[in-house]
């Protein structure tokens, strides 16, 4: 296992004091002040523990939003992906068998069969009943014989409507509910499937903005906690400059102004205040001198315009307004 880093930015406050001791041995210019640049990570990790089974960046890689940055294994995920598809697949075989009708069309072709039979033994019979009915008055024939077949014809149409009556409910659908909740099992086996999904696409992790790698946390074999990072990248945005200014030179500094920022060996590049603290504070705690303890500041912040000038925990100077 290789050492964790902590997975917090923090500014380099040894390399602040030796400036701001610097800044203390010779009278600082007018609305100028020491400072440093700061940078809010992106950490990009996987919601459930897992071990990294893949690393595609590096520290110092620059990154674009969706690149792969590293893999987690997946199997479990897999597995509840694969079996929540199938599930799907059921649930959608059982609505598809409610909505179609109770009998296969081959057993419907054997009702209907019936149906021609019992046809042709009424046509039969009717016949039979009414050459029985024209002899009877003639004495040609019996009561009896009209009686027996009156009674054949009416078993045969009995036995027509029977099969007429099979061959309608044979084409009936399953029962309204019964379709509604097939449709139900569908929605969830679908919703089922859809969540199983996200949890496999997130053992993939990506960046979700621009901006070079800053730490690996761990490496291919690690095992990584929930809720802990693999990498963090800062995006350009997410640089900015920290520095205080006294009470009395508040009023000068507005949201949205100038501000020059210089440093030794780096090119001066320029900032936008974005940020200005509504609560007075004590000088911060690198300035040790008795005479600046007592002295109220605020906090100011500001987006430089060319980020990539700007190093995260880089002692600066800022002066009010842009230069030329």
């Amino acid at each position: 296992m290789t050492p964790h880093r902590s997975p917090r930015l923090s500014p380099m406050l040894l390399a602040v004091v030796a400036t701001l001791g610097l800044a203390a041995c010779s009278p600082a210019p007018a609305d100028s002040f020491s400072g440093y640049v700061e940078g809010d990570l992106v950490f990009i990790g996987p919601t459930e523990a897992g071990r990294v089974s893949a690393l595609a960046v590096e520290e110092g890689s620059v990154v674009k939003p969706g690149d792969v940055v590293a893999r987690v294994e997946d199997d479990l995920q897999t597995a509840d992906r694969d079996a929540a598809a199938a599930q799907l697949k059921e649930a959608e075989a059982r609505l598809a068998n409610a909505r179609s009708p109770l009998q296969r069309p081959e057993e419907i072709a054997v009702l209907q069969a019936s149906e021609h039979r019992a046809t042709a033994a009424l046509d039969q019979s009717r016949l039979d009943l009414e050459r029985q009915k024209a002899l009877v008055p003639k004495g040609a024939s019996s009561q009896a014989n009209l009686d027996a077949a009156q009674h054949q014809y009416d078993q045969n149409q009995a036995a027509l409507d029977e099969a007429r009556k099979r061959i309608a409910a044979a084409g009936i659908a399953a029962r309204t509910q019964d379709i509604d909740a097939a449709e139900q099992a569908v929605s969830a086996a679908r919703a089922n499937l859809a969540a199983a999904q996200v949890r496999l696409d997130r053992r993939t992790l990506k960046a979700p903005a621009d901006g070079p790698v800053q730490t690996v946390y761990y490496r291919v074999g690690e095992l990584v906690p929930e809720g802990r990072p693999v990498v963090s990248i800062l995006p350009p945005g997410l640089v900015k400059v920290r520095f205080f200014v006294p009470e009395a030179v508040l009023p000068k500094v507005a949201l949205g102004g100038r501000v020059t920022v210089t440093c030794d060996g780096c090119p001066t590049t320029t900032a936008k205040v974005f940020f200005i603290s509504t609560q007075a504070e004590y000088t911060p705690p690198v300035i040790y001198s008795r005479e600046e303890r007592s002295k109220l500041v605020y906090l100011v912040e500001a987006r430089p315009d060319d980020p990539a000038k700007a190093r995260p925990g880089q002692p600066v100077n800022v002066a009010l307004g842009a230069t030329p």
